[in-house]
């Protein structure tokens, strides 16, 4: 998954639930998403809009559609320290892997590729769905029956703001 790779609102939505979600959480969407998970972490290389920059707003985008996502609740205060949800999130722990010597070891992603100036990073989704992927060979674009009890728990989207 990367966030550029959307169709609409619901599923970009979709996507920042499984980067915002605890990475158990996460793993159990994303296994019949993808194979791999692609992030920008440039902080790395002291450039600071990166996806853990934009995460907040991946968390507003996933909370319109998702009401267990509580963005008021995903944050980085001006001393940059994660809110707990944050921390336990799955994007601050792919982009934090062995460059933060506070997070834990991964259990269901593992790191493939990191440029050598930190900026890209790509992790190996790990136990991906074989029947998910039978299932889009099969039927083409969508999400596989699998993902129906997520899907179940979205809302419809409405426009909040005037843009």
């Amino acid at each position: 998954i990367a966030d550029g790779n959307t169709w609409n609102h619901e599923h970009i939505a979709l996507l920042g639930k499984c980067l915002v979600s605890p990475e158990n959480q996460s793993h159990a969407i994303t296994r019949h998403l993808a194979d791999y998970v692609l992030i920008w972490t440039t902080r790395h290389a002291g450039m600071y809009s990166d996806d853990l920059a934009k995460s907040p707003h991946m968390a507003r985008i996933a909370g319109s559609v998702y009401p267990d996502i509580s963005p008021q609740n995903f944050y980085m205060d001006r001393e940059g320290t994660p809110s707990k949800m944050m921390e336990a999130s799955l994007l601050y722990n792919l982009h934090g892997w062995r460059l933060d010597p506070k997070i834990k070891p991964l259990t269901h992603f593992e790191e493939a590729y990191t440029t050598t100036n930190k900026m890209v990073r790509i992790y190996k989704v790990l136990d991906v769905s074989e029947e998910s992927k039978a299932w889009r060979k099969e039927h083409g674009p969508g999400y596989p029956p699998q993902l129906d009890a997520v899907l179940k728990t979205s809302k419809a989207f409405k426009q909040i703001h005037g843009f």
